[in-house]
């Protein structure tokens, strides 16, 4: 049986661990693939720093990283959000604490952590190009991303 395609959230949230790498891949992301149709924000649970890497694999696909600065949960003192996507065990955790009387939604993406990675330099380029890929493909599958018609 096919699962029906969700409603599209207007609102979405990432959050992983630091906001260095998994979640401001996927607000990037969101930002390229529905540049007007949802608004979206990241920030973790606790205080990161910006990743060169992050900003090697992202700029592969044509996205500018400059803008991001790590940011936690309470950093981003912001509300509204009718689905948060959770990318790490601690922000699952926090997101469901945090908003458990608000009515939004919450989502669990076990996402591999690539700074976990160790090796030569294309080793770990390909971990986060891993991550990178697999965030795209999954957000395009769960928001119901369309391609622009050919004309």
């Amino acid at each position: 049986m096919e699962h029906e395609l969700q409603i599209r959230p207007s609102a979405v949230l990432f959050i992983c661990r630091m906001n260095a790498v998994r979640s401001p891949m996927a607000e990037a992301l969101t930002k390229m693939l529905f540049p007007k149709q949802v608004y979206v924000r990241s920030c973790g649970v606790f205080a990161g720093e910006r990743d060169p890497f992050v900003d090697a694999v992202m700029d592969e696909a044509g996205i500018d990283m400059s803008f991001h600065e790590p940011k936690t949960f309470e950093d981003l003192a912001e509300e509204g959000f009718d689905l948060i996507i959770t990318l790490a065990p601690e922000a699952h955790h926090m997101a469901l604490d945090t908003h458990r009387t608000q009515a939004v939604e919450v989502e669990y993406w076990p996402t591999i952590d690539p700074t976990i990675v160790t090796g030569s330099r294309e080793q770990i380029m390909n971990a986060y190009r891993e991550v990178r890929d697999a965030l795209q493909l999954r957000l395009k599958k769960r928001l119901g991303w369309q391609p622009a018609p050919s004309g």
